[in-house]
C-alpha cells in the first residue's frame, strides 16, 4: 500500500510542475457539474466548441509526426538487424500488456457482472430476440476478420492519408522506411526532408500546448455535463469494473513490467511523463497526446532512435486500454441482454477486442464504434442492442479519458523498456525535476 501511495505523491508531484493544466482539469468539472447541458445547452455548445477545436488543432499536427518520426527513427537504425531487434521487443512488450489487460478485464467482469444490474433498462422482449443472433457469429466474425486483414493493406497511400486510416499508412511507411535504409546514401536528402518536418512539427507542438490549458477545461466541462446522475444507479458496476481493471494495469502491470523487464524506476517514470497522462486525459485521445508524449520522453532520457520508433506505433497500435474497456462493455453488454458467456466465448470476446483496440484510431469515440468488431464475434450488431449501446455512449467520453491515459502510459512504458535494454535511456534526466513545457 505504501509503494502505490508513493506512485499517486509522484504524479502529484508531476501535477504541481503543470498546475494550469490541472486547473483546467478543475475547473472543467466545477463548470460541468453547475451548468449541465440539459439547462445550459448554449454554455455547452461555446464548451464544446473550444474543446473540439482544441483537438482539431492539435491534430493537425499528428500525421506529419507520424510519418516523420517513423521514417527518421527506421532510418537512424539503420542496421537491418537492429531493426527486427527493436521492432520485436516492441511486439513482445505490447503483446504481453494487452494479453494480462484482457485477461484482468475478463476476470472483473465475470466477477462483478455489470449487467445484471442494468437488465431492468431494457425491454424483455428485445432481450429475448437478441439471443436468437448468437448462433451465426462465428461465420460472420470469420468474414469480418478476413475484410479486416485486407483493410489494413493499402490499395492506393495517398487515399489513406486523406482519409486518415492509421494502420495502412503507417504500414506503407514503414515498409518505405525500410526501402529508404536498404537504398543507402542515396536516400539521405529525403530523409533530411522528413528530419525537417519532424523538427518543425514538434515546434508547432510547442505553440499549441500553450493553448493546453483552456482546451482541456472546455473538454472537460462539457463531459461532465453531459453525465446524467441517475443512470450510475443502474450501472455503476459496469464504470466500478472499467476503473477496477485499468486501476490494476496502471497500479500493477505496468510497475511490474518495468520491474521484470528493466531497471527503470516506476515512480520517476510516471512523474516524467505526468504532463502527457494529464493531456491524454483532458483529450482523450493518444494520437493527439503524441507530440506531447515524444516531447516528454526525450526531455527525460528516452533517445530519440527509440522515442520516434517506439512511441508512434504504439499510439496507433498498442491500445491495451482501449483493450480493458472493450471487453468489459462486450461484456456487459451480453450480461444485460441474457446471452450465456462460456469460457470459449469470453476468450473470444478477448481476443476480438485485442483486434479491435490495435485497428481504432488514436482519437475520441474511436474505441467504441470499433466494439462493433467484438460484438459481430458474438452474432450482435449495435442496431440489435439499441439501449445498451446508448447507455455505452453516455458514459462513453469520461471512460475515453480514463482508458487513454492507461494508452499513453503504456506507450512509455514500452519505451522506457526497450531505452533502457538499448543502453539508450539517461537517468539522470530521468530524475530531472525540471518542467517539461518549454517557457
Amino acid at each position: 500500500m505504501g509503494f502505490h501511495m508513493q506512485v499517486m505523491i509522484a504524479i502529484l508531484l508531476g501535477f504541481k510542475r503543470n498546475w494550469h493544466i490541472f486547473a483546467g482539469l478543475v475547473f472543467g468539472v466545477l463548470v460541468g457539474i453547475f451548468f449541465p447541458k440539459t439547462m445550459y445547452a448554449e454554455v455547452y455548445k461555446i464548451l464544446d466548441f473550444i474543446g473540439q477545436g482544441f483537438i482539431n488543432i492539435i491534430q493537425m499536427v499528428v500525421l506529419p509526426l507520424v510519418i516523420s518520426a517513423i521514417i527518421i527513427g527506421i532510418s537512424n537504425i539503420g542496421d537491418s538487424r537492429q531493426l527486427s531487434k527493436l521492432g520485436g521487443k516492441m511486439l513482445i512488450y505490447y503483446g504481453i500488456i494487452t494479453c494480462l489487460a484482457v485477461s484482468i478485464a475478463s476476470v472483473i467482469a465475470i466477477i462483478l457482472q455489470p449487467g445484471i444490474n442494468a437488465q431492468n433498462l431494457v425491454n424483455p422482449d428485445i432481450i429475448k430476440d437478441t439471443q436468437g443472433f448468437v448462433q451465426d457469429a462465428i461465420k460472420f466474425q470469420q468474414e469480418n476478420l478476413a475484410q479486416i486483414f485486407l483493410d489494413i493493406i493499402p490499395k492506393n497511400p495517398f487515399n489513406a492519408l486523406a482519409e486518415g486510416k492509421m494502420i495502412p499508412i503507417i504500414l506503407f511507411v514503414t515498409l518505405f522506411s525500410i526501402a529508404l535504409t536498404k537504398a543507402g546514401e542515396i536516400s539521405r536528402p529525403l530523409v533530411s526532408f522528413f528530419e525537417s518536418i519532424f523538427a518543425a512539427t514538434m515546434k508547432v507542438t510547442d505553440w499549441i500546448m500553450y493553448l493546453a490549458a483552456p482546451g482541456i477545461f472546455a473538454l472537460t466541462a462539457t463531459s461532465v455535463s453531459s453525465f446524467g446522475l441517475g443512470v450510475f444507479n443502474d450501472i455503476a458496476q459496469y464504470v466500478t469494473a472499467i476503473m477496477l481493471a485499468l486501476g490494476i494495469q496502471f497500479f500493477f502491470v505496468y510497475p511490474m513490467m518495468l520491474k521484470i523487464f528493466s531497471k527503470v524506476p516506476v515512480l520517476k517514470l510516471y512523474s516524467a511523463v505526468s504532463e502527457a497522462m494529464m493531456v491524454a486525459f483532458g483529450t482523450a485521445s493518444s494520437s493527439a497526446t503524441l507530440p506531447l508524449t515524444i516531447t516528454c520522453c526525450e526531455k527525460r532520457g528516452i533517445s530519440n532512435r527509440v522515442c520516434s520508433f517506439v512511441l508512434p506505433l504504439g499510439a496507433t497500435l498498442n491500445m491495451d486500454g482501449t483493450a480493458i474497456v472493450q471487453t468489459i462493455a462486450v461484456i456487459f453488454l451480453a450480461q444485460m441482454y441474457g446471452i450465456t458467456l462460456t469460457p470459449l466465448l469470453i476468450a473470444e470476446i478477448a481476443f476480438l477486442a485485442i483486434i479491435a483496440s490495435s485497428t481504432s484510431a488514436g482519437i475520441p469515440g474511436a474505441g467504441l464504434i470499433t466494439i462493433a468488431l467484438v460484438l459481430n464475434g458474438i452474432g450482435l450488431t449495435p442496431e440489435q442492442l439499441v439501449e445498451g449501446f446508448a447507455l455505452l455512449f453516455t458514459l462513453e467520453r469520461f471512460v475515453d479519458m480514463l482508458r487513454t491515459v492507461c494508452n499513453v502510459t503504456s506507450d512509455t512504458v514500452v519505451a522506457a523498456i526497450i531505452a533502457d535494454n538499448e543502453g539508450e535511456l539517461n537517468y539522470e534526466l530521468l530524475g530531472d525535476n525540471s518542467p517539461v513545457q518549454k517557457a
